[in-house]
């Protein structure tokens, strides 16, 4: 078959073309991959380092690379007091609601807060329902997705696997005062 750009095929090809401009930007592309092995590996250590981190990496779903970065998001867990509703609220994974004569409407999520800890949580809550497709987060999620479509779908979804998030930070906590 045909071999996509960097694959190990392509670079391999790559490395059989006599040009000195081809093998300058071999050497470089080696060498990036070198830094980049090595970033990984000092990350991989550090999340090893926090108790955090290690927590939300036994929720399926969340690697290390996503842990360290919703860890960095929510800094202390204990600044959104009792209620993960605190927490989802902060993500901007909440709905946005209006009342109108005794009725409440849910309008689109608020997007205020944290753009980063959205994002991770929307990556975080596929692989999640990947893994556990029977789980709660995937039963709740095709029973929206039926009625409102994937991406309302997913942004519920990822606000119940962060409320899960939440819980499992608070209890470490409450565990260790």
């Amino acid at each position: 078959g045909e071999a996509g750009p960097f694959t190990k095929t392509f670079l391999e090809k790559a490395r059989g073309i006599d040009d000195a401009r081809v093998q300058s930007y071999l050497r470089l592309i080696d060498g990036l991959n070198g830094e980049i092995r090595e970033a990984s590996r000092t990350i991989r250590e550090k999340a090893g380092d926090n108790e955090d981190a290690k927590l939300l990496m036994t929720i399926p779903g969340i690697s290390f690379y996503s842990a360290l970065l919703i860890v960095s998001e929510i800094a202390e867990i204990g600044r959104f007091g009792e209620d993960s509703s605190n927490l989802v609220g902060y993500s901007g994974l909440a709905p946005s609601t209006r009342s109108s004569g005794g009725k409440t409407y849910h309008g689109p999520i608020m997007k205020s807060g944290s753009a980063y800890l959205r994002w991770i949580m929307g990556q975080c809550t596929r692989v999640h329902m990947r893994t556990e497709p029977e789980g709660t987060v995937a039963t709740f999620y095709k029973r929206i997705a039926r009625k409102k479509g994937d991406q309302k779908a997913i942004v519920a979804a990822s606000a119940k696997l962060l409320k899960i998030v939440f819980w499992v930070l608070k209890e470490k906590r409450a565990y260790h005062s």
